[in-house]
Order: C-alpha cells, then structure tokens, then sequence
C-alpha cells in the first residue's frame, strides 16, 4: 500500500535534516554548520565594543535572519520526526532549542543575547556529517566509563575536600598571626585548594620556616592526587572499549543514532530505521 503524500514528504524531509548518508542530507549539514559557525562569529564580532558601536544595526538584521532560519529549521525537525516530544527532549533538541531562545529573550533582556554562543554546541554534528560517526561511539565510551566510575571520583572527590579543610586549618594555625593571607580559615582552605591542584596564584604565599615547609609537601601531594582519577577513569575506559563500527542513521521515534551499520531496527526503541 503506498505511502499517502504527506507521509513521503515527512520521510524525504526526515532523511535531508536528520541523516547524512545522502548528498542531499549532507548537503543540507554543511551548509547548517556553515551558518551555525557564521552566527557564532556574529555574536563574538558584536561583543567588540568599537565593532558593536559601528555595525549595531547590521549585526541586529544578521542575527535575526539567523533566528529565523534555525526557527524554521527547528520546527521543520519536530515536524518531520514521528515523535516529536523525543527529540525535543534530546540532548541535540534541547540545543537545538536553546539556540534560538536567546534571540526572543532579548527583546525583555538585552543581554541575553550574548547567550546565543551556546549555538556552537551545534557544531558537534561534524562527527555525524563527514563520516565520522565512530568519534560518536569514542564519546558514548568515555561517558560510560566516567558513569562506571563515578562512585569511585565521589569518594575520591570527597577526601580530597577533607584533605584541603584540614590543610587550610593547619596552615591558618601556622601562619594565621604572623600572614595577612591567612586572615582566616576559608582563606587558608583557598589557599590549600590553589596549592594542592599544583594551580600556584601566588596571591597567598607562606612566609614561616614551617609554613614553607608544609607548603612544600602539599605541591608534592597535589602531584600523586592529579594522578588518582586518570588511573580511575582509565581502568574504566578500557573495560568499556568495543570496536563497534556506527552509522549516521537517526532513529524516526526517538531521535536517538549510535545505530550499527547494519541495522535495521532502533536498537533504544525498537521502531523500524529509515531506509
């Protein structure tokens, strides 16, 4: 039974905006990257003061004429996917959205304009456009790796938090008197959180034999501690690593790709991929 016409202009319009397997789907990418890469240059242009002052009314005519046409594109997308609440629920749908909000929210608040920078999120669609969907699977990998091992970081991260308490209260007992950079305890445990991440302002320096010394082991320790959560996350990214090969194939329902190369069904939701 064959499609009716409304139906075929969903699933052509589909496979242009959201799949890059065909010269017109990628067509469309690269030119939509083009333009997100042009409205980013605008907004980073239009925060030079002298280049504001001069080109205000050009630069409120081109971001509006970007607005427009990532609008039409937005809806277009809700449109022609079979779920719409999905993808706009979806980490790219919420870009997506996000991108154009900024545009309307400065007709009440001037500045948020500046927050159309979030645009350049979209950029991340390259690795799906120019065939390079295994980067994709490399990103899925290294997300799951860090989910593996979060109960490992929280408490790693919750001794480090101990560590520079204790720290910064010893080096204010030490130094507390004598330094007006330790003038307090929450200055101290800034103090501790600067040295130990081997960061080193140098705003707060100790000035006593001791507070040099104890100084001195915390740089020290701040190495090995550095060293602790890229042993985690590594142990964790191994485990995880599969060599799966992806394509750039959008599932219709859930919006979601990661599919493998040769599937035929969404392997999140189930429903039947786009031919």
């Amino acid at each position: 039974m064959p499609q009716p016409e409304s139906s075929r202009i969903r699933s052509k319009l589909h496979e242009v905006i959201f799949e890059a397997d065909t010269p017109e789907g990628k067509a469309f990418d690269v030119i939509l990257l083009l333009l997100i890469a042009a409205s980013v240059l605008t907004v980073m242009l239009e925060s030079i003061e002298p280049l504001q002052r001069q080109y205000a009314e050009w630069f409120t005519i081109v971001e509006w004429a970007f607005t427009v046409f990532f609008t039409l594109e937005y809806l277009l997308r809700l449109y022609c996917v079979l779920r719409p609440i999905n993808y706009a629920t979806s980490f790219f749908g919420i870009v997506d959205l996000l991108a154009i909000l900024p545009s309307y929210l400065a007709l009440f608040l001037p500045s948020a304009q500046y927050f159309l920078i979030i645009r350049a999120f979209r950029l991340i669609r390259i690795f799906r456009i120019f065939k390079m969907a295994h980067f994709i699977k490399e990103g899925d990998i290294i997300i799951q790796a860090l989910r593996s091992s979060r109960a490992k970081i929280t408490v790693f991260l919750t001794f480090v938090s101990l560590l520079v308490i204790i720290i910064g209260a010893t080096m204010y007992l030490v130094e507390g008197g004598s330094n007006d950079g330790f003038s307090s305890i929450p200055r101290s445990i800034y103090w501790s959180i600067v040295t130990l991440t081997t960061v080193g302002y140098g705003d707060i320096t100790p000035t006593s034999n001791l507070g040099q010394f104890i100084s001195g082991l915390v740089m020290i320790m701040g190495y090995a501690i550095i060293a602790v959560p890229t042993g985690i996350v590594s142990a964790e990214f191994v485990k995880e690593y599969k060599k799966d090969k992806t394509s750039t194939q959008s599932c219709r329902y859930c919006g979601r790709e990661g599919h493998d190369s040769d599937a035929i069904h969404c392997k999140y939701c189930g429903e039947l991929l786009n031919p």
